[in-house]
């Protein structure tokens, strides 16, 4: 009786055994196209935002000179550069909802290839093929590393899949390599911190890491909230779990310091330095805060992992050579070059004076501090003597220069 039903036992257990192994393709398959929709719509947002900043800057530059400062609100090209803004961020929104945090933060090279391709296609210069070659060969080489870059990180991206529910949020939030990656995080974080503010250590870097730091939880929060949305809209609510609203909170707060440091460290260095060390910086720090937060590198072998830090660091080459090869941003001087860019208005055409005003630099053409200097209306080459201070047995200049009362 025993051997007569092994045959049927058998037979029975085969089909489960081939409905288990025809199970798991299917959720392999399912979550490299969830893979593929987030980095598609991560490169749109990324290329549709260099769009709409090349958009805005234009606008700017059109209207440089202008009497009204506001002048850009009334052009369709400013508006239309918001609106290609918005849409972008919602596609790099709507990105971290479908792929894993450490897949989507890279593509942001995205960005700068296209900047870079816009900048080139659109220059307002004459030149000659071997000196346009010379010239921007480092942007094409940049280029080239960042897209192979781009493709090696989307082929062997990290391809676990999780529902952004309250109860999973909650569980890796309470974790102890999150906890332990928060608190190493902060101590970093106050000494940076201490270093710029009580020490003026104004280093690019010190406050490139900042900003990384305070963005690599902007992304994890980014991730969360995304995700809870997208079940949301699936049909599971996730909006009345109270971690939602901690996230969202966290979100906008580290946004917006994040932007507070971006908008200092623009005032002290140059835009393509800081491209290009935000980037690698900001890059590093968040795929670290994504493997601890979310797990994103569990159950991945060992080369899909040394494959994908080789497309970062193939990328991270890339965005160096693109933003070397840019040229340093040269402060805006209201008395000369007004021709310098094409399209920019010429303060003639405004009926304002190019010479400098009295209360101005009295050197022609360059922007100097007066701050040490006696009066404002005494000319910098001549001698001064005022009436007041004059001495008997001094012989006085050919040149004497009255001091103006305050009613005149």
């Amino acid at each position: 009786m025993e051997g007569g039903n092994s045959p049927n036992l058998q037979l029975q257990q085969l089909p489960l055994a081939t409905a288990a192994v025809s199970v798991q393709p299917h959720t392999d398959s399912f979550s490299y196209k969830e893979n593929l929709i987030g980095a598609l719509l991560a490169i749109f947002g990324h290329l549709v935002i260099s769009i709409a900043l090349n958009l805005q800057k234009y606008s700017h530059i059109r209207l440089a000179g202008s009497k009204d400062s506001r002048a850009y609100f009334k052009t369709k090209t400013w508006w239309s550069g918001l609106f290609l803004l918005m849409l972008g961020e919602l596609g790099v929104f709507s990105s971290y909802a479908f792929a894993p945090l450490s897949l989507i933060v890279p593509l942001s090279a995205v960005s700068v290839i296209a900047s870079a391709i816009i900048g080139i296609i659109f220059i307002k210069e004459k030149w000659k093929p071997k000196d346009f070659l010379r010239r921007y060969v480092l942007s094409f080489v940049g280029c080239g590393l960042a897209i192979v870059g781009t493709y090696l990180l989307i082929t062997f991206g990290p391809n676990s899949h999780e529902k952004m529910t309250g109860e999973n949020i909650t569980r890796h939030l309470v974790s102890w390599p999150f906890l332990l990656y928060m608190l190493v995080e902060i101590i970093i974080f106050c000494l940076l911190l201490y270093f710029y503010k009580e020490k003026n250590a104004n280093y690019i870097v010190v406050i490139l890491l900042l900003v990384a730091l305070l963005g690599s939880m902007t992304v994890v929060t980014v991730k969360a909230v995304a995700g809870m949305i997208v079940v949301s809209i699936q049909g599971n609510l996730q909006l009345d779990y109270p971690i939602f609203y901690i996230m969202l909170v966290c979100m906008i707060a580290t946004a917006t310091f994040q932007a507070t440091f971006l908008a200092q460290a623009s005032q002290l260095y140059d835009s393509s330095q800081i491209a290009s060390i935000g980037y690698i910086l900001s890059t590093t720090a968040a795929i670290t805060a994504g493997a601890t937060f979310y797990l994103d590198f569990t159950g991945e072998d060992v080369l899909h992992i040394c494959m994908f830090v080789l497309g970062c660091l193939i990328a991270f080459l890339g965005v160096f050579l693109i933003t070397r090869n840019r040229k340093k941003a040269v402060p805006f001087e209201p008395y000369i070059s007004m021709d310098a860019m094409p399209g920019m208005q010429n303060m003639h055409d405004k009926g304002i004076a190019v010479q400098p005003d009295l209360k101005a630099s009295f050197s022609y053409g360059a922007l100097e501090n007066n701050d040490n200097m006696p009066e404002i209306y005494t000319p910098a080459t001549l001698p001064i003597v005022q009436e007041q201070h004059g001495s008997k047995g001094v012989s006085a200049p050919p040149y004497r220069v009255l001091e103006h009362s305050k009613k005149e």
